[in-house]
């Protein structure tokens, strides 16, 4: 598994190149690398900025969709999402596509979550990063336009921090995502330190909330996987828990496993319904 997750980060990047290549002779995205000092990280945070075209020519405001990477990763892995604005811009969606930094060097699988010391990634990602990019860009500042999708690992970051963040984010997507933290290999539940602790780091248990917490947050969650998938199982119990408790949800189970040929092929279709429930 966790060779699998490597060589994927390896083919994701192949994509990337391909991606960049593309981007730079239609000159319809612009790409910035930028930074800003993270209290809960103690250090930078970096992140990928993807500007629709035109984004110099008005003054208008954009929706933000924020991207979430694969786990383990290293600390430059936020640079393998261009291939997701590149889908943004095929289907002529005006929005800003931001992919933060999930892991570092040293911190390979922080699984999106709050360890403290330094380690604080729930936080900077859903509080931090959201004021930086807002303070730099235009932006809608506000929940009803930010998105928070995420693939593989980064489902499961998604689905976590942003279930947790709903005055943050209005739509959340995981795509071939887990709901529950894991060890680097995918394959085994991470203990994270106490009872309250494994309860909050589990989307399975915000399940019993989630109707109560639309209704006062409209919030837009869909996820997918393949059905080859060694997550596939695990996401048609969150669907069937979330029928249980009337919350309404967008599943779909498409043929394939957890590769990115899936990702690619289904990113124009979950990134328009994203947009779609974004204000504009």
């Amino acid at each position: 598994m966790h060779l699998l997750m490597r060589t994927l980060a390896i083919l994701f990047s192949a994509l990337v190149v391909a991606g960049g290549s593309s981007q730079a002779a239609n000159r319809r995205t612009r790409d910035l690398d930028e930074s800003y000092v993270s209290h809960a990280l103690n250090g930078a945070l970096h992140f990928d900025v993807f500007l629709p075209d035109g984004y110099d020519a008005t003054q208008q405001r954009y929706p933000v969709i924020y991207v979430l990477h694969g786990l383990p990763a290293g600390s430059d892995s936020y640079r393998n999402s261009s291939c997701v604005a590149e889908a943004v811009r095929r289907i002529h969606g005006n929005a800003i596509v931001v992919a933060p930094q999930g892991a570092r060097d040293d911190d390979s699988d922080p699984e999106y979550r709050d360890w403290g010391d330094g380690r604080d990634w729930e936080t900077a990602l859903t509080r931090e990063l959201p004021a930086a990019v807002d303070a730099r860009f235009r932006t809608i500042r506000t929940r009803a336009g930010r998105a928070l999708v995420g693939f593989s690992a980064g489902g499961y970051g998604a689905s976590a921090i942003g279930l947790h963040h709903l005055d943050e984010f209005a739509v959340v997507e995981s795509w071939s995502g887990y709901f529950h933290a894991t060890d680097p290999s995918g394959h085994h539940a991470l203990d994270v330190g106490s009872t309250a602790a494994n309860e909050y780091a589990s989307v399975h248990r915000l399940v019993p909330k989630l109707r109560r917490e639309f209704r006062a947050h409209p919030t837009y969650f869909g996820f997918y996987v393949g059905d080859k998938d060694f997550f596939a199982g695990e996401n048609v119990r969150l669907h069937r828990e979330l029928e249980r408790a009337g919350v309404w949800h967008t599943f779909r189970v498409y043929r394939g496993g957890h590769q990115l040929a899936l990702w690619q092929s289904e990113a124009p279709r979950w990134l328009e319904l994203a947009l779609a429930h974004l204000a504009h």
